[in-house]
């Protein structure tokens, strides 16, 4: 059943996609945990917070949270519960002292580039064969589909189930 366009029908889509979403979870999920790491009780948020620490640097609780788009007192609970094992660091921002700047320790840095690494490959091997347009629409429908599941059930959107 294809639109006849080079691509399926949005039935067919929505099918393919929700076959395919629990296998990718899965996967994800299955990628090694670096011995350090093991134990710690990581759960998906604290990987998206670690992820911006890694790629990004260092960073302001209220950075992380616009970053993150939770609230800075989520932020914080998560930066305790990391920086309790030593996971990450919390130390003064010398432009204003009354600031802390979260960081990862310097005994984590490894384990986490090597746990992000697993992912990140991945993606880099799947962009690396898309033109950038494609690439955009990849990501578009990604955040589209987050967007969906926060609106919740489909009645709130008007549109019947399949």
């Amino acid at each position: 059943m294809s639109s006849g366009s080079g691509g399926p029908a949005v039935d067919e889509a929505v099918r393919t996609l929700l076959l395919l979403m629990p296998r990718l979870v899965g996967r994800a999920k299955r990628l090694p945990i670096p011995p350090a790491l093991q134990g710690l009780d990581l759960a998906p948020r604290h990987l998206a917070l670690l992820a911006h620490l890694e790629y990004d640097g260092p960073a302001s609780v209220n950075e992380l949270a616009a970053r993150l788009e939770v609230a800075p007192t989520t932020v914080s609970l998560m930066v305790s519960d990391l920086s309790r094992p030593g996971v990450l660091e919390r130390t003064a921002d010398p432009a204003d002292r009354r600031r802390r700047i979260v960081a990862i320790a310097p005994a984590f840095a490894a384990p986490i580039g090597e746990w992000l690494s697993g992912s990140a490959s991945a993606w880099e091997r799947v962009m690396r064969d898309l033109a950038p347009a494609e690439r955009a629409t990849v990501i578009s429908a990604l955040r589209a589909y987050e967007a969906a599941l926060e609106q919740g059930p489909a009645e709130r959107q008007g549109t019947e189930p399949r």
